[in-house]
């Protein structure tokens, strides 16, 4: 596998790791995504504590409306702190 498809794979796997804890393994609950938040980010963004912080992140994130994080969610933010951290860097 190139570098790229072994990233993805990671990402896949790493959103399945905290997903369908509390039933559905298609979605994460706000639970289960502050979970993946702290113990996979939490070096890039800090220990989601911050319950209102938390509860923003998730709203916004949440594009459905639907409660919970869904893949293609998840990879929406993966993807935005990705485009951050390329700033920070260059």
């Amino acid at each position: 596998m190139s570098q790229i498809q072994k990233a993805m794979a990671l990402l896949i796997a790493t959103f399945h790791k905290y997903s369908g804890k509390e039933g559905d393994k298609t979605i994460l609950s706000k639970a289960e995504f502050k979970d993946l938040l702290n113990a996979e980010m939490g070096d890039v963004l800090g220990k989601a504590e911050d319950k209102a912080a938390l509860d923003k992140i998730f709203k916004d994130l949440d594009a459905d409306g639907s409660g919970s994080v869904d893949f293609q969610e998840y990879a929406t933010l993966v993807a935005c702190i990705t485009m951050i951290c390329n700033e920070q860097m260059g």
